[in-house]
């Protein structure tokens, strides 16, 4: 079989994974809290990091793959590939989850209480958190400058920036994310701010860390 579509079908697997899970966890984090979607969110990103880090280097979001495409770490064939097993495993997933609950697509939308009342400052959290969580994968995958704990690492900041940006966007910083609940619970109101910020960071951090903090650097 060839070794990009087994990445492809790894990466619509991972982010299955993660649109799933996090569903869920934002779903129900209006009772339980916050914490309850970083946790969820943080740590099915670890799982898949292990899972599949060494099959597609597990991106399961966009915007990492448009990132390290922009620094010159993945070819374009190869990205393209990616971003559409990524949407599709968002989109699966969601549909999936609005079997199984037909509440919880809704609730488990990217969205937080900037969303509707100021979408664009929205975004521009969700470019700074992108940002944060673009500058892991970088550091410590990329640069392998985590080694065997990138994956920890990752799945970390993902979780840390939810806990500091889930009440006010929902702390997607994932296109896949968003856009998978979004187009089954038929609310696509906020989905370009969204996106714009959400590439918008994860470009920067491309140009940071793929041109300026290199592994060269000390």
């Amino acid at each position: 079989m060839n070794e990009l579509f087994r990445a492809s079908i790894a990466e619509f697997i991972g982010t299955f994974m993660l649109v799933f899970v996090g569903i869920f966890a934002a779903g129900i984090a209006g009772q339980q809290g916050v914490v309850v979607a970083a946790l969820g969110h943080g740590l099915i990103l670890v799982g898949i990091a292990y899972s599949f880090g060494k099959i597609s280097g597990a991106h399961v979001n966009p915007a990492i793959t448009v990132s390290l495409l922009i620094g010159g770490k993945i070819k374009i064939d190869r990205a393209m590939y990616y971003v559409v097993a990524q949407l599709l495993g968002a989109v699966v997933a969601a549909a999936v989850a609005g079997v199984l609950s037909s509440d919880i697509v809704a609730a488990g939308q990217t969205k937080g209480s900037l969303t509707e009342s100021a979408v664009w400052t929205a975004a521009l959290f969700e470019a700074v958190l992108t940002f944060f969580l673009a500058t892991a994968v970088w550091q410590t995958a990329v640069h392998g400058r985590g080694g065997d704990l990138a994956g920890v690492a990752i799945g970390l900041t993902l979780a840390a920036s939810i806990l500091a940006g889930g009440v006010f966007t929902g702390a997607s910083l994932n296109p896949a994310r968003t856009l998978g609940p979004a187009l089954i619970a038929g609310d696509l109101s906020y989905v370009i701010p969204y996106l714009v910020g959400i590439f918008a960071g994860a470009i920067i951090a491309a140009l940071v860390h793929g041109f300026i903090l290199t592994a060269e650097s000390k």
